[in-house]
């Protein structure tokens, strides 16, 4: 999808206090040693994880992206020289070529080796000669635009699997905008033909399923899409919910994952819940996630922001 111009963090630090107004948790996001209150609500969903030892980036978008989180990508592919592949099929384009600006930005933030892969035919993508580059590669980087192009093309193809081989290596696999909403299990905005991502549950749901049991969503606070998920979690609450903000990522590596960048990341959990009846919250970058429990930390607050967790009854 494509992104709108970013807001002002103060202007973003109003939305988001805005809608901790709406939902009763202003305490949540006001200062650093806030406290949010969680409860547990039901149990039994499945707890979200990355499986392998490699490493994700899943960031929210933003025109351009952030030079620092590309520098994050090149760190944990092993450095300047580490073999990287950019994929930009979700833009739509019949050809790429050396003039695609990622490559640019890439290049730019210190990577000095990085081949494009592109094809938005998937009969193309299911062959082992166009999945070839992926064999050697410690990193992938899939930029933004529309959704569809990118299930269209590799879900269930020869490259889907190299790219997961890829993170069986240690490798990272990055993706700004679509190529972090593609990553979860569930994909949001995948609708044919849908270039701006307005329908949430299109005719391709299906993600790469590099983060199972999740559903990410990008632009939330830029582009007023913080309610969104949580009708994809009334179709399916075992979900865990996670909305990027624009210049903000997670980083994700083993049951856990960690918040940079500029602004704020939503979770969205069915398990548990925000006293006053809110239904989501949100981390700072710095807070920490733990996937398998569905516990949120902030190590850099005075207090811990998030100890007042309930049970599901107690006020």
């Amino acid at each position: 999808m494509h992104p709108m111009n970013a807001v002002s963090s103060r202007s973003v630090r109003r939305l988001v206090v805005a809608c901790a107004v709406s939902l009763g948790m202003l305490g949540a996001v006001a200062t650093g040693a806030a406290t949010i209150h969680l409860a547990a609500q039901t149990p039994g969903a499945a707890p979200a994880s990355s499986p392998s030892p490699g490493s994700l980036v899943l960031i929210g978008g933003g025109s351009p992206v952030d030079e620092s989180l590309f520098r994050k990508v090149i760190e944990l592919a092993g450095g300047p020289d580490a073999p990287l592949v950019m994929i930009p099929t979700a833009g739509g384009a019949v050809r790429y070529d050396d003039s695609f600006r990622g490559l640019a930005q890439l290049k730019q933030a210190g990577a000095r080796n990085v081949q494009l892969l592109h094809t938005l035919d998937r009969r193309v993508a299911d062959t082992e000669a166009f999945a070839a580059p992926l064999k050697a590669a410690r990193g992938v980087f899939i930029f933004g635009g529309t959704n569809a192009y990118l299930a269209e093309a590799y879900i269930g193809t020869r490259t889907h699997e190299a790219l997961r081989d890829v993170l069986r290596r240690g490798g990272v696999i990055a993706g700004s905008s679509a190529g972090a909403e593609i990553q979860g299990s569930f994909m949001p905005r995948g609708q044919t033909g849908d270039e701006n991502g307005t329908v949430l549950i299109g005719d391709h749901t299906e993600g790469f399923g590099f983060l199972p049991g999740a559903a990410v969503d990008a632009h939330v606070l830029v582009l007023n899409r913080h309610f969104d998920m949580l009708e994809i979690l009334r179709r399916d609450p075992s979900l865990l919910g996670i909305g990027l903000d624009e210049q903000t990522a997670i980083v994700v590596q083993g049951n856990s994952f960690e918040v940079m960048g500029r602004s704020y990341v939503a979770i969205y959990d069915a398990t548990r819940r925000l006293a006053q009846e809110g239904t989501f919250y949100f981390l700072r970058p710095g807070d920490r996630f733990n996937l398998q429990t569905r516990e949120p930390s902030r190590p850099t607050a005075p207090t811990p922001p998030f100890s007042r967790l309930r049970p599901a009854g107690q006020p």
